[in-house]
Formats: C-alpha cells, sequence, structure tokens
C-alpha cells in the first residue's frame, strides 16, 4: 500500500496537501505524468522512501528534499507551478490497486481518528471494503456541476502562492525549523549517551591514552 497517490479525473496524482489551511475543502495535487523527469524522480524518491510515506503531509517530507541541482524539491515545484489547487471531492485516493476513497470522505476519517477508536475502526472497515462501504463504485463530484467536469483542469491551476500566504509559509517554515531543531537535539543526546558508555568500556589513564585491556591466556594442556 502506497500513500500520497491518487487520481483526478483521468490523471494520476500525488498528493502534496490533503487540506488547504483555512480552505479545508481544497486540496494540493502534483500531476505527477506532466513532469519533467529529474523533478519526476525527485518526487517519486521522496514519495516512496520512508520519511514521505510516515509523512501526513507529502509536502512537509517535500520541503526536507534537496535536488540534484541543489535548489529545494517543494520550492521548485512551487516555482513551476506544479501544485495545482483541486476540490477534494473531486480526488480519488488509490493507495492499492483494489482500493479507493474519495479525498473528502477519507479527510473527515483522519480528522476524527484522534477522538477515539470508533473512527479507526471506520478506517479498518474503508479499508476493507476497498474503500467504499462495502460496494465499489465510481466517485462522484458532489455539488459539482457536469457542465463544470470538462474544465476541471482549468480551474486547478492555482500554485501554492495563491493558496497560502506568505505569513502562513513562514509560519510553516518555523513550526518545520522548529522539529527539525528537536530532533537535532534528541539525536545530540543520543550521541552523549553512547560516548558516555563507550568512555566505560574503554577506560583512559590520567595522560588520556587508553589502557590496555588485560589478556587472559589460556595453559596449554600437555
Amino acid at each position: 500500500m502506497l500513500k500520497h497517490i491518487g487520481r483526478h479525473g483521468d490523471k494520476k496524482i500525488v498528493l502534496a496537501y490533503r487540506q488547504i489551511p483555512g480552505d479545508d475543502h481544497m486540496c494540493l495535487v502534483i500531476y505527477s505524468d506532466t513532469l519533467p523527469q529529474m523533478l519526476h524522480d525527485e518526487v517519486m524518491k521522496v514519495l516512496e522512501s520512508p520519511v514521505g510515506q510516515n509523512s501526513k503531509e507529502l509536502a512537509d517530507a517535500l520541503f526536507r528534499q534537496t535536488m540534484p541541482n541543489g535548489a529545494n524539491c517543494l520550492e521548485t515545484l512551487h516555482k513551476s507551478g506544479m501544485l495545482k489547487k483541486v476540490n477534494t471531492n473531486q480526488v480519488v485516493i488509490t493507495p492499492n490497486a483494489k482500493s479507493s476513497v474519495r479525498l473528502d470522505e477519507l479527510n473527515t476519517i483522519l480528522n476524527e481518528m484522534d477522538k477515539g477508536e470508533e473512527a479507526i475502526k471506520k478506517m479498518a472497515d474503508l479499508d476493507k471494503n476497498a474503500g467504499m462501504s462495502g460496494k465499489r463504485r465510481e466517485p462522484k463530484e458532489v455539488g459539482a456541476n457536469p457542465a463544470s467536469r470538462t474544465n476541471a483542469a482549468e480551474m486547478s491551476t492555482a500554485t501554492i502562492g495563491d493558496v497560502l500566504t506568505d505569513d502562513q509559509l513562514a509560519a510553516q517554515r518555523v513550526a518545520q525549523a522548529a522539529k527539525m531543531k528537536l530532533d537535532a537535539q534528541a539525536l545530540l543526546a543520543e550521541a552523549a549517551r553512547l560516548e558516555s558508555e563507550a568512555a566505560t568500556l574503554t577506560p583512559t589513564k590520567t595522560d588520556g591514552t587508553t589502557k590496555p585491556k588485560k589478556t587472559v591466556r589460556k595453559k596449554q594442556t600437555a
């Protein structure tokens, strides 16, 4: 099973943000088939990595990825206009060939998962029943005018700059930086602990050199 992938109409998408802050019925997607080769390879590398699969929002993992040319992967997607704004009820998540669920339904369940076991059970039932309450059916664009489906791509060409303000982007960067600092502090603490354990295993003399370990030779029997 692979997270953060799905379809928008007949187009394959990678889901960058499942909900836009302050605009919960909208998400940000990447049309993987339209990406330049180098950018496509970097996005897929992040998507398939443990970091990408463990991230609540794939965009957080993309922000950590540096491309071969030194550019930030998420910033490159942003500046290239590859992040598209789409209604969540028009996106179908397809974690595997047998399961599919509309993103707005998935978001409702995920947002409730912290509230108790019932939401977790719903999630398990959804996966067990191929994502459609026991029946496999084609997703509908709830509340959408059928005549508007032909120009869905034109309606979803807004980039992240049209969605998130500079203040929101800055706050996001500060939060990510704070988390990285906490991770770094935890790693430093663990490194200090390991060094301390190593010191007890190889005690040093007063001049700073390591005391040699005593070797016990076995007596040879005739």
